[in-house]
């Protein structure tokens, strides 16, 4: 572990700004092959990060593209979907791009792993301590380094991986598209006796204290080491969506597992927190943004941390590669790859906001063992622009249906 004293470097190739799997499969990848980089975090060393836990085949593939040994964490093996009063447990799908497997590692420990591969490789890491962004005099527009504590590190590229879009993406224009949909997700953990279940639970039928359908899940996701993830996340498309109680919601919707997962007491008070899905700018001369910080979250599962990884290791690439042109090449490799999908997610948002249309859209999701298998490759981050068979020409025809209803769809919008 690195000490928590002031950075020495005065001029390094690239500063990472947040010490997250985005950020550290960043420097991971660029110390790797010889990049001078410093990473600043505002938080202690083995701080905790509010999330879910649950890891996609998708995601343990990044990892495993890294290096990290993964044997601390929960090895699962598919997914448990409810709606109604229908449930399908399928297993990962064997794919050539993907393992056959996913995990529940809780963040502690995964950010651990990640930052200390980093740290390994020759990366410096300092620990609390707030880094943002400087800018050129002559041209303000052009990031040149940070500013860390009392000290200014020049840098040729500036990786922002600060999660949740906050001042660091206010100064750069990068924060959320106010109009388009966010999330909100809340969790804690319980004991339970099934904590070695290899399958993760998703709820995909919830209401609010009002009967109110929400566009959302529960989960169930079991960690392996005497304890379960509990938690609840919901979209703003939602009717009524800025009364939601998340503390209700997590509560209501724990009734419903209480007895099934022979839950004991929470272990901590539930945690919120909120998942931009979009930004208004994700690169610009100098900087580039990952992950969370680059409004890369999955709007069907809340998920981010596959693509915050990959985003990093593509980032550390395509710098290593040729720094000049590493921002903007950054920006067309990750709209090549993730935007479709994603911008037909954000509207299917729109669509499910209003409840009669989520009601029946969701029991249509597990009807049958066909659209189950779609739903668990949407569910498990398996679908982008490169996705072979059913579920890649599925999510080809609803971008084009969605993108038409688009106009139709925000006009319509269930009231928040």
């Amino acid at each position: 572990m690195n000490s928590p004293a002031p950075a020495r470097s005065e001029k390094v190739d690239i500063a990472v700004i947040g010490a997250g799997p985005a950020g550290a499969a960043t420097a991971i990848t660029a110390a790797r092959n010889g990049a001078k980089v410093v990473v600043f975090d505002k938080a202690p060393y083995g701080r905790d990060k509010v999330c879910g836990d649950g890891l996609t085949p998708r995601a343990v593939g990044a990892l495993n593209d890294l290096g990290i040994d993964m044997e601390d964490a929960h090895h699962i093996k598919g997914l448990r979907m409810i709606a109604g009063d229908t449930s399908r447990e399928l297993d990962w799908p064997t794919t050539a791009r993907f393992p056959n497997h996913g995990a529940v590692w809780p963040r502690r420990r995964l950010d651990a792993a990640l930052i200390d591969a980093a740290a390994e490789a020759g990366a410096e890491v300092v620990w609390e301590t707030e880094a943002i962004p400087t800018f050129d005099d002559r041209d303000p527009e052009r990031v040149t380094g940070v500013m860390a504590g009392n000290q200014k590190v020049e840098a040729d590229l500036v990786v922002v991986a600060a999660g949740a879009q906050g001042k660091v993406a206010r100064m750069l224009g990068a924060d959320r598209v106010e109009d388009e949909p966010f999330g909100l997700a809340i969790r804690t953990y319980a004991e339970s006796p099934r904590h070695g279940d290899r399958h993760l639970e998703a709820c995909l039928t919830m209401t609010d204290e009002f009967g109110t359908a929400v566009p959302g899940y529960g989960w169930m996701f079991p960690a392996g080491d005497g304890t379960v993830n509990i938690g609840v996340g919901a979209l703003s498309t939602m009717r009524g969506f800025k009364k939601l109680n998340l503390n209700k919601l997590i509560d209501s919707y724990r009734n419903m597992v209480e007895g099934p997962w022979m839950l004991g007491p929470n272990l901590e008070r539930p945690r919120a927190w909120r998942l931009p899905m979009t930004a208004q700018k994700r690169h610009g001369r100098g900087w580039l943004a990952v992950g969370d910080a680059a409004g890369l979250i999955n709007p069907m599962n809340g998920e981010g941390i596959d693509y915050g990884l990959e985003s990093g290791m593509l980032a550390a690439d395509l710098f290593l590669a040729n720094p000049a042109t590493a921002a903007n090449r950054y920006d067309l490799e990750v709209g090549e790859r993730f935007d479709s999908f994603l911008r037909t997610g954000r509207r299917f948002s729109f669509l499910i906001g209003h409840p009669w249309i989520l009601r029946s859209g969701l029991k249509m999701a597990v009807g049958t063992q066909t659209i189950a298998g779609i739903t668990l490759s949407v569910m498990g981050n398996l679908v982008d622009s490169d996705t072979p068979g059913a579920a890649g020409l599925v999510l080809n025809a609803a971008d084009k249906t969605l993108a038409a209803a688009d106009p139709v769809l925000r006009r319509t919008r269930a009231a928040a």
